[in-house]
């Protein structure tokens, strides 16, 4: 069995929470929404996501 690539779906602003989810369709990031409001953050913030290394692209052997 090879290995298979992992991207992540979905990230958040650690400063502001800004809240994104990644749209195969478009094929880029969109701002997330929660009971129909977007969780959009300070529109001025340089964004700091949440990356922290504990993400693992790799999955299997």
């Amino acid at each position: 069995m090879s290995a298979r690539l992992r991207k992540p779906t979905e990230r958040e602003c650690e400063r502001c929470e800004r809240a994104e989810v990644w749209d195969e369709e478009l094929a880029a990031w969109q701002i997330a929404r929660e009971d129909g409001e977007k969780l959009a953050g300070n529109p001025h913030c340089i964004h700091e996501w949440d990356i922290n290394g504990t993400f693992n692209p790799v999955n299997g052997n």
